[in-house]
């Protein structure tokens, strides 16, 4: 496989050798969360490896990129190429799919929305979201409602790793007044709000609000009217050919909040997840290798 069809992955694992210490801290973080640990800004990747904005500018470069920008258009490319199956068999389906097919629609339209999305994301406002979401000395509450409690459900399953007081409110509104019971200034909810906006979502974030509660709104492209008393709000594009919206966009930011998140208190991060390790370990949940 010659550089130019190379996988910014493949490209990495050849070139780790040649790589100074700093940038193979770099490379190392862009595999343990790819691709999304290398889509957001320049700035961002280097603060969430730990490393100086010219080690990553200089590691990209040895990977035989001309800049950061084209670094991010063939991360970019690659969700293209995997915007609508499993990477092995979306090879064969866009090659046999004539340009119009639904297949290459689709994958165009996901692409689209994943630059949209993080083009229009303030790196200062994600930077204190993700300094908000980090904060234990207060519990980070989350909830989504009937399509969007799939992506609270996947964010808590990683909040609760990376930080402790990490509670998952449950999709229906009847049990949310026994949440806002306990709910009190300085702590944080993020919600997730898209197209049909739920009315409930609307007064459960004013109630939280009146509370002094801080919110993380992550919502669509024409946002939530939970924007009008969020602290914070993510509009990520969901349109796609299809009756339903897309979600591919709205996870890659969640997935990047995580990353973010996670880099906060690393070292307090960093032994929490051995703790749980040893845990998993005494319940045998994983096979071992």
């Amino acid at each position: 496989m010659t550089e130019s069809n190379a996988t910014v992955r493949e490209r990495i694992r050849e070139h780790l050798a040649d790589l100074t210490r700093s940038e193979r801290k770099f490379a190392n973080a862009l595999l343990e969360n790819y691709p999304a640990a290398g889509l957001a800004s320049i700035t961002l990747a280097a603060s969430g490896a730990d490393v100086s904005t010219p080690t990553v500018a200089r590691t990209v470069q040895k990977l035989g990129f001309k800049g950061y920008p084209q670094f991010q258009r063939a991360l970019l490319d690659e969700l293209e190429a995997t915007g609508s199956g499993p990477t092995e068999r979306r090879a064969h389906w866009a090659s046999e799919a004539p340009e119009g097919h639904l297949l290459n629609r689709f994958a165009k339209a996901a692409t689209q929305n994943i630059e949209r999305s993080f083009a229009n994301i303030d790196s200062r406002q994600f930077d204190a979201a993700a300094q908000r979401l980090a904060c234990e000395d207060r519990p980070l509450y989350i909830v989504g409602g009937r399509i969007s409690s799939a992506l609270a459900h996947y964010a808590f399953t990683h909040f609760q790793t990376i930080r402790a007081q990490v509670i998952h409110m449950t999709s229906s509104s009847a049990t949310w007044p026994h949440y806002v019971l306990d709910m009190a200034e300085g702590d944080t909810l993020l919600l997730f709000d898209v197209r049909r906006y739920e009315t409930n979502m609307l007064r459960l974030a004013k109630q939280a609000r009146e509370r002094g509660v801080h919110i993380v709104l992550i919502t669509d492209q024409w946002a939530s009217p939970v924007a009008a008393v969020a602290d914070y709000t993510f509009r990520c594009w969901v349109e796609i050919p299809s009756a339903w919206d897309s979600n591919s966009a709205t996870m890659m930011l969640l997935e990047a909040l995580i990353a973010a998140t996670q880099e906060v208190h690393w070292p307090e991060t960093k032994e929490r997840y051995e703790r749980l390790e040893d845990l998993f370990d005494l319940t045998r949940l994983f096979k071992s290798t």
